[in-house]
């Protein structure tokens, strides 16, 4: 009875050809391995970030009056706040490491070659939108640490002659980081950028359905994805593997890291009188704002940091030689070690600094 049921279910809503249409019938090259997955793994930690800010929504009050008192509440008297809120900061964390670990995979595979400049393209503003998420959410809890932060972020702008103070005093809603910053932020986090992200998580999932996964571009045999495995179960497998050591890796540093993601200075009210010794961006933004600190020119080091993200972001269109193996192309792997010694570099310069 309970199968008739089933069939019945399944012929009116037309999953069964669904399933067998887009999961068994759709075809991954042969020889992908873990590092196909980011791409889900990002999407999932999203939704995870978007349930727990929804319910962080209900206690939390975007006022500095009453926003670092409500983030507080959250931690030690609301059941099972402390938990949400260290999931959504771990998590935002994370997702800037997956991304930027999708995005390594991607230029070591040369996967942003015609046709999927795009898809390139769609990823890295994920990665820029991610790290606006970051920067908005980041003053929300109204503390010594989220403020400061965030007055030297927006400091930024103020190198450029004319135009820049108009842009920081925008951005802040006034000369300096107040309350009227803390709700232009809070309505940027939760109202604007999140159908931006989808927008653009939408438009990067079609390309890469249209088409279809890069074949890994170390495998001798060279196989289409026609020729590979099917989707279901040997990929989506994977992709549940991975989802499962997302989330491990998580409530890993929720039990054993939690002085890592909130220090000292993230317990303390926020007091724009009282300028803390040492108050640094978070890890993500430590290499720019090193590069910042070394380059005397603050509109050089500013214009010098647009252009080079410009680069990364226009990649594809500018590196268009052909060859899908990297270990052959001795001057671009070189060039790519080089870009990842001197960011790892200038963020632990920037650490200790």
């Amino acid at each position: 009875m309970l199968q008739k049921v089933k069939d019945r279910v399944g012929e009116s809503i037309g999953c069964c050809g669904l399933l067998q249409g887009k999961l068994r019938e759709y075809k991954v090259p042969k020889g992908v391995n873990i590092l196909y997955t980011l791409g889900i793994v990002t999407l999932i930690a999203y939704m995870v970030q978007a349930v727990s800010g929804y319910f962080l929504l209900i206690y939390y009050i975007p006022h500095p009056d009453h926003a670092f008192k409500s983030i507080q509440e959250i931690m030690n008297v609301v059941p099972f706040g402390w938990l949400l809120r260290m999931m959504h900061i771990v998590i935002s964390n994370l997702m800037v490491v997956i991304i930027l670990l999708h995005l390594v995979s991607i230029f070591v595979m040369l996967a942003y070659k015609k046709p999927k400049e795009l898809t390139w393209v769609a990823g890295v503003c994920l990665l820029f939108i991610t790290l606006i998420f970051c920067l908005s959410g980041y003053l929300l809890p109204w503390s010594q640490r989220s403020l400061w932060a965030t007055t030297i972020v927006t400091n930024i702008p103020t190198a450029f002659p004319i135009i820049g103070d108009n842009i920081a005093n925008v951005l802040r809603g006034g000369e300096n980081v107040s309350g009227i910053t803390l709700s232009r932020f809070f309505a940027l986090h939760v109202a604007f950028l999140p159908p931006i992200f989808l927008s653009i998580v939408g438009f990067h999932v079609f390309l890469v359905k249209q088409m279809g996964l890069s074949s890994p571009p170390f495998n001798a045999q060279g196989e289409t994805a026609a020729e590979g495995y099917p989707f279901y179960p040997y990929f989506l497998l994977k992709q549940v593997f991975m989802i499962m050591v997302f989330f491990s890796v998580v409530f890993f540093m929720i039990t054993f890291m939690q002085p890592f993601f909130i220090q000292e200075a993230a317990n303390t009210p926020a007091d724009p009188f009282k300028t803390p010794v040492h108050i640094k961006p978070e890890w993500y933004f430590l290499a720019p704002y090193q590069m910042f600190k070394i380059i005397p020119n603050k509109f050089f080091g500013v214009s010098l940091q647009i252009l080079l993200a410009a680069v990364f972001l226009l990649w594809p269109f500018f590196e268009t030689k052909e060859g899908k193996n990297i270990f052959k192309r001795p001057w671009l792997f070189a060039f790519f070690i080089l870009v990842l010694a001197a960011w790892l570099a200038l963020t632990v310069w920037g650490k200790y600094s």
